[in-house]
């Protein structure tokens, strides 16, 4: 264990690159996705599955977690590790994306943002300082800077805006976050689906140096290959020593197109959610369990899986528990999905550090269409 905050690179190929963030509760293992615990529950898991599946660190949400159960409270309580039952690391997002999303509820201004709670219609503001202290209060291994995130498409205008407000409050963020040993803070990079306005985030936030650097206000309205492109476009002004966390992204094939371009980090609520409503992620690709053609498919998931849930049950049954509206469906389809992204994970590791992340790239999509082609026949 160590009481510092840091990151190695252990190999590399192409621009990807697999390694470790080191904290003092846990070693983060790289490219890793965290699985989403927005409100303290990364739901229908136990926290026992998610850490046997492979997780190394989740993600709480600050928004909601200071609306309920309150971040003062949390902190009588012990901190969010404590009430959760997770001794891993926990980054928290600092709030930004519900700036956007709750657009409807909320006023921003300079000093912060201020909005009604969807929950009960009470007011609250918060600055970035604020956020900062609510993180702190959550007991937070990392800590996102709070920033404004613009849907797209938008106009250059809105977009180069809320990037210069973002700037401004990661300084702000920054002063309040101060020297926590053993923790980090995250600036976020900002502008849009303009390069030159990604580009001059990214080499503002470097000069603050910070521990890490993410990639914001992607995986928002706009087609992949826009993603893509400021990936390519952020990356080279990003320390090589800091890891690269994409935030909110994504479906299979993000995660391993991001890697390629060398990203360390994602999070998503993708496999979560579609695990509640009826979709299976396999390495046979995308599987609807409302199907009909379920019904009397006594094949599982993926007999070949170390996850019971992808091995141990019949397709026909889960379609039933689907069908049939029953929690057990839920919770075995997220269990397989959680399950499928952290393999998909752990094989780019060992891809990356064996130099051959294209021929897994490769492998895994011909796998995909393979099963597509079959299922199509």
């Amino acid at each position: 264990m160590t009481d510092t905050f840091s990151f190695r690179v252990d190999a590399t190929d192409g621009a990807a690159r697999t390694g470790a963030i080191t904290m003092p509760r846990g070693t983060i293992r790289t490219p890793a996705f965290m699985p989403v615990g927005t409100a303290a529950t990364v739901k229908a898991m136990y926290p026992e599955q998610v850490r046997e599946l492979g997780a190394d660190v989740v993600l709480g949400n600050t928004y909601h977690l200071m609306l309920r159960p309150g971040a003062e409270r949390m902190a009588r309580l012990g901190g969010l590790h404590r009430f959760m039952r997770w001794d891993g690391p926990i980054l928290t997002d600092s709030g930004g994306f519900q700036v956007m999303s709750l657009s409807a509820l909320r006023k921003l201004d300079e000093q912060g943002v201020t909005f009604r709670s969807h929950i009960d219609g009470t007011a609250h503001h918060m600055s970035p300082e604020r956020s900062i202290e609510i993180q702190g209060l959550l007991g937070s291994d990392i800590q996102m800077q709070l920033d404004e995130c613009v849907r797209l498409p938008a106009e250059r205008a809105e977009i180069e805006k809320a990037m210069r407000l973002s700037l401004r409050w990661a300084e702000r963020c920054r002063v309040a976050f101060g020297e926590q040993p053993g923790k980090a803070m995250f600036g976020i990079v900002q502008g849009g689906d303009i390069p030159e306005l990604r580009i001059e985030s990214a080499r503002a936030l470097t000069d603050l140096d910070l521990k890490g650097y993410a990639i914001g206000g992607l995986a928002v309205g706009e087609p992949q290959a826009v993603m893509l492109a400021m990936i390519e476009t952020v990356e080279p002004h990003l320390p090589i020593a800091k890891p690269r966390y994409l935030m909110g992204v994504g479906t299979p094939d993000d995660l391993m197109q991001s890697v390629s371009r060398g990203i360390d980090m994602f999070d998503c609520v993708m496999p979560t959610r579609a695990g509640r409503h009826g979709l299976a992620y396999t390495r046979y690709g995308r599987i609807n369990l409302r199907n009909a053609r379920h019904s009397e498919d006594t094949a599982p998931l993926d007999e070949a899986s170390s996850c019971p849930a992808a091995r141990d049950y019949s397709r026909a049954y889960l379609h039933h528990l689907v069908r049939s509206d029953e929690i057990l469906g839920m919770m075995l389809l997220t269990w397989n999905n959680l399950a499928y992204y952290q393999q998909l994970m752990a094989g780019m590791r060992a891809a990356i550090a064996a130099g051959r992340l294209a021929d897994f790239i490769g492998e895994t999509k011909q796998e995909w269409a393979q099963a597509e082609a079959a299922r199509a026949a």
